[in-house]
């Protein structure tokens, strides 16, 4: 997992190193209209991103954790006025030892699915939405790479694109409706705020400020939250006639229960289907 881990991340800064010979294969407003596209999680667009979230001085051990998250985006034309977009996520999960003795285990961890019901326009203020049903399902491959239990709750995402700035917020909240023998009910909420600046004499370049911040409202006082501030940077680009969306960010956990990591890299590759 931790070569894995480093080939992405190699990936990524060999593919920076030759964005300007990729952007001499498409034309400026082709890059500036793909990034728009890869900045709007409902976007009519097939997509297939592979996220690597590698958390630094994990658990009591302080122990790197690794997580490769699969996230196709698959879009369903439901009539000429909605969309259905569907998101998977698909967790790889590297989780330290969290005891002396105990080892390192790899393996699957919880499949999350959204569906999003979205307008194709956007509202008279220019607002882009969609809403719609989260499933948590209990696929973990061992019981330290996830809850236990099977969860559903509604999510919702909403944004505006005004000029260079994207700006919105993904949210939603998970309730167990099933649980494995002798473990706890699950109540988390999860919000994604995202502030994207796209740089107008770059093309497909930006800035992203997008942290992932959780609440587990059945944990004790004090345990509940997790904060992270950070900054990203990301360049949409080609791969011979495939476009695709990269972008690295570090975040810092400035909230966070006792056990949770400090600080993480993020690294992102997406695959972009566009029609």
């Amino acid at each position: 997992m931790k070569r894995s881990c480093l080939v992405l991340i190699s990936i990524l800064l060999l593919a920076w190193n030759h964005t300007a010979l990729a952007q001499s294969a498409q034309t400026k407003s082709d890059a500036a209209e793909l990034a728009r596209k890869a900045q709007n999680p409902i976007a009519n667009m097939i997509s297939l991103p592979f996220q690597l979230n590698w958390n630094f001085d994990t658990g009591p051990l302080e122990k790197d954790q690794k997580i490769l998250n699969i996230q196709p985006v698959y879009p369903i034309t439901l009539n000429d006025d909605w969309n259905l977009v569907t998101r998977t996520i698909l967790p790889i999960i590297s989780q330290p030892p969290f005891a002396p003795g105990q080892g390192r285990e790899n393996g699957i961890g919880d499949i999350n699915f959204s569906a999003f019901f979205s307008p194709k326009k956007p509202t008279s203020g220019g607002w882009i939405w969609g809403a719609g049903p989260i499933l948590v399902m209990n696929t973990a491959s061992d019981d330290r790479l996830g809850q236990g239990a099977w969860s559903l709750g509604p999510a919702g995402v909403f944004l505006k694109m005004s000029g260079p700035w994207v700006t919105g917020a993904l949210i939603n909240n998970v309730w167990s409706i099933s649980e494995d023998s002798g473990l706890s009910d699950v109540n988390q909420m999860l919000i994604q705020p995202f502030i994207n600046y796209n740089f107008p004499d770059k093309p497909g370049r930006y800035l992203s400020f997008s942290p992932i911040i959780t609440a587990n409202w059945e944990a004790e006082s004090g345990q509940e939250w997790t904060i992270p501030l950070g900054l990203g940077i990301g360049q949409v680009m080609k791969f011979g006639k495939q476009p695709v969306n990269l972008q690295l960010a570090s975040y810092y956990n400035v909230v966070r229960p006792d056990n949770a990591s400090r600080w993480q890299i993020r690294a992102q590759l997406v695959f972009m289907f566009p029609k």
